[in-house]
């Protein structure tokens, strides 16, 4: 498992959070939360408005303040911000202030709330995902003070992000699809096929949109090119992996 994940499994009931629960944080605009990270994870979505955000394409905005690697489990292309210097600051903090802030990622948005799926029974693990399946944790911050009281529920509408996160849902399952497809098809497939089909999950998927369009029909346009050309070229009809 992703040191990431594992992290959040293992410390999971000491740091879940419900949605109308309260905590206490005030963000002081000192920009600490954006140096010593090398975990700013991005989603196409985040991709997609920081680019449109910066007036430049998604490929542009990768090649200057990203870089991609394959994750140790779920063997998907991950896209993270790329850190600088030996404090290894966010590429977009600029005078500890964020060059994007208006359209800033998700988890940073969100900061110090963080959001994941877990399965009804961990045991079966997940298959389909749902609304039900999000949890919310919070770790407490070595930045800002406590002088503000938030719920959950408060703190993501103030950031304008959806309790019913239709995209969320629809990535999630999308990143678990692939994985599983991913996992299975690399037993069989030599170096070279696994770098031609990260390489089409990660352009399809992460890259290839046109900003002055509306995000989501192009998401699932693109999600669904993307599973029916895998379907296609792997033949994969065990039900687990549609």
């Amino acid at each position: 498992m992703d040191e990431r994940l594992k992290a959040i499994v293992d410390n999971f009931e000491s740091t879940k959070i419900g949605l109308d629960e309260t905590f206490n944080f005030h963000c002081t605009m000192c920009g600490n939360c954006c140096i010593n990270r090398e975990d700013i994870l991005l989603s196409p979505k985040d991709i997609y408005n920081v680019s449109k955000e910066l007036g430049t394409s998604t490929d542009n905005f990768f090649e200057k303040y990203c870089e991609v690697y394959i994750g140790n489990n779920s063997r998907i292309p991950i896209v993270r911000l790329k850190p600088h210097g030996s404090d290894n600051r966010c590429p977009l903090l600029k005078k500890a202030k964020c060059r994007v802030h208006h359209a800033k990622p998700t988890v940073c948005a969100m900061y110090p709330v963080g959001r994941c799926i877990m399965a009804d029974n961990p045991k079966e693990g997940l298959k389909d995902i749902d609304n039900n399946m999000v949890q919310y944790i919070f770790n407490n911050p070595e930045c800002g003070d406590d002088s503000e009281t938030h719920t959950v529920r408060e703190w993501l509408e103030s950031f304008g992000i959806p309790i019913q996160d239709e995209f969320f849902l629809k990535w999630q399952q999308a990143v678990l699809k692939m994985g599983t497809i991913f996992r299975t098809i690399e037993r069989g497939m030599s170096q070279n096929v696994m770098e031609q089909v990260w390489t089409a999950a990660f352009v399809g998927l992460y890259l290839s949109y046109d900003l002055g369009k509306e995000f989501l029909p192009q998401f699932e346009d693109n999600s669904m090119k993307f599973f029916n050309m895998m379907d296609s070229a792997f033949s994969l009809e065990n039900d687990t992996l549609r």
